[in-house]
């Protein structure tokens, strides 16, 4: 049994790295896509529309960043697993900081990016973006706030009937 538990712990640790490592990759290769290429496309040819270009780029990243946050924070719960934590708060936790990130990115691709884009003057086109994956990973964000919430509640009823005996 001790075996076992060593194991998962060392494999939530190795998992946690892994997510360290996506976040850190992705996001430099987000940062020199979206932020360092067009400001150096800036500098070298200044045009009045390329500020809005720098903007418009930063804002199509903005749902990778929520979803870079959500890796971050599984990351972080499997850290929590590795040194010891309960599995239960932790789960809880982890689940409602993923079904935020995923919900606020679905959110921000269906929504904001094209409003925003329109706004500032970079697009032209309807009010919202049909992004399947921004409304299925947004509908799989809500599922997962929702479910932690509900291991909150059975462990506080698991608490209660603690107490009880």
């Amino acid at each position: 049994m001790t075996h076992d538990l060593d194991r998962f712990r060392r494999l939530c640790g190795q998992y946690r790295w892994l997510a360290v490592f996506m976040v850190a990759s992705v996001g430099l290769l987000l940062i020199l896509a979206h932020l360092v290429a067009p400001l150096v496309q800036w500098g070298r040819t200044p045009t009045l529309t390329g500020g809005r270009d720098v903007a418009a780029s930063l804002i199509w990243i903005a749902p990778a960043v929520c979803y870079l946050f959500g890796v971050w924070s599984i990351g972080a719960g499997m850290g929590q697993l590795a040194k010891g934590r309960l599995i239960q708060p932790t789960l809880a936790s982890t689940l409602r900081r993923v079904g935020l990130a995923l919900g606020f990115g679905g959110v921000i691709s269906v929504f904001v990016v094209t409003n925003l884009l329109r706004l500032i003057g970079s697009s032209q086109g309807g009010y919202l973006h049909f992004d399947v994956a921004g409304m299925t990973l947004g509908m799989i964000g809500g599922a997962l706030f929702l479910l932690g919430r509900v291991v909150d509640q059975a462990g506080a009823v698991q608490a209660e009937l603690d107490e009880m005996i």
